[in-house]
């Protein structure tokens, strides 16, 4: 008998038919002989709702307030699911996660788990219930609740099945597994059988949606395999594992990609020591993450010092460089909010070179410039022009073959 953790997303709880339909699967895999743990988000769109609500009263709410707010979505689907478990004769309790103990820091509206607690979770499943938790929330030291961030409810669900060692953490969402890219926008997009941690890992990072980054992070760590698989069918999804565990070595897996970026360009800096920690020491005080970073030296005396982050935190940073720029002397503060970050990852580049340059001739050959380049061993990120993203990505799937690698089943044309 195995203890599994199953997550299943918003659009899985998106109707009463819809949580009837994972009553049933869940069902289904008691009837196999194992213990659940269910995770739960709130139904689709219910979050969105809760938050253009407080955006009605006011567009910056208090962030205490605002995570008690957003996380009372989890708690109707929770519940909802626990009363169709039990209208089935499947015993079931379900548990916000202050009160299953989901312990985590005091950084509102982001916060990291700290502890999972274990006693109530380990009791019910030894009574033979499925227990059900609210993800993407917890509680602080205060009694505060606090929520984990978008996506939340994979971090929870990977967090519990470490607490519990579980054989397994399996992510239900609506689509089939983890695709070369998205396949609305490349149709013969390929579906793939496993992926390392370490590729999911930047793919998660660099803009794939179908994984919050902080849950393959402690996934990794707890060595825990994490399976992506579609509410809607009987598929095996994907595995993601370790590199050692791949039975299929490409040289890349796929194209992650955001729209979400910007760009703030600081000109004129002066060149001395430990100005850039100033910079982005205060932009880091205000809980605004960077991502990508270029310098140049224009001259002996200045450096052009260029970033990007997402794009909600804009006018905040922006707000913070101007009055710096001010007080340190850089000449001028200057910034694009229309900008994409295509990325391409695969384990593969590792042992194989000539992967950029191929890149940059795909991109070239369809008349994409590009304004920035980062890498690492198993990622190439670029910076461009956002109008310039569809045909970026397709002409880089296309190069790369990546509608030519194997796949199972032809993917539905729903978002990665």
């Amino acid at each position: 008998m195995a203890l599994l953790v199953q997550k299943y997303g918003g659009s899985s709880l998106g109707t009463l038919e819809r949580i009837k339909h994972v009553a049933t699967k869940i069902i289904q895999a008691k009837q196999q002989g194992h213990q659940l743990v269910v995770v739960v988000s709130a139904m689709q769109y219910e979050t969105d709702r809760l938050i253009q609500l407080c955006h009605t009263l006011t567009p910056d709410p208090a962030p205490r307030e605002y995570d008690v707010l957003v996380a009372t979505g989890e708690q109707v689907s929770m519940s909802l699911l626990a009363i169709a478990l039990n209208t089935k004769k499947c015993p079931a309790r379900s548990y916000t996660g202050s009160q299953i103990g989901i312990q985590t820091d005091s950084i509102h509206t982001k916060a990291r788990i700290l502890e999972v607690k274990t006693e109530l979770i380990l009791q019910d499943l030894a009574e033979d219930y499925v227990v059900i938790i609210a993800g993407f929330q917890g509680v602080n030291a205060r009694g505060d609740t606090t929520t984990l961030g978008r996506g939340g409810s994979d971090t929870t669900a990977v967090a519990i099945a470490a607490a519990l060692h579980a054989e397994e953490c399996q992510i239900y969402t609506d689509v089939e597994g983890v695709f070369t890219t998205d396949p609305r926008i490349i149709p013969n997009a390929r579906l793939l059988s496993q992926i390392s941690f370490e590729e999911m890992l930047e793919m998660a990072s660099l803009g794939a949606k179908v994984l919050q980054m902080r849950s393959v992070e402690l996934a990794s760590k707890h060595n825990l395999p994490i399976r992506v698989l579609s509410t809607f069918s009987n598929h095996p999804g994907t595995l993601v594992t370790f590199e050692d565990k791949i039975m299929q070595r490409r040289l890349v897996s796929g194209i992650a990609f955001s729209r979400e970026e910007a760009i703030i360009a600081l000109n004129g800096v002066p060149n001395r020591a430990g100005i850039e920690g100033q910079i982005l020491g205060l932009v880091s005080d205000a809980n605004i993450e960077i991502d990508m970073i270029a310098q140049n030296a224009t001259d002996k005396e200045t450096n052009d010092f260029t970033f990007t982050l997402h794009r909600k935190d804009h006018p905040k940073t922006l707000q913070i460089l101007q009055q710096l720029a001010k007080e340190l002397g850089i000449a001028s503060v200057k910034s694009n909010t229309k900008v994409a970050k295509l990325s391409l990852v695969g384990i593969g580049m590792r042992s194989h070179s000539g992967v950029a340059s191929k890149m940059f001739q795909a991109l070239g050959d369809v008349g994409v410039n590009i304004q920035m380049i980062t890498t690492s061993e198993i990622k190439i990120s670029v910076v461009i022009d956002e109008d310039n993203l569809e045909r970026s990505i397709q002409a880089v799937h296309s190069a790369f073959e990546l509608d030519k690698l194997p796949s199972e089943k032809k993917p539905s044309l729903m978002e990665v």
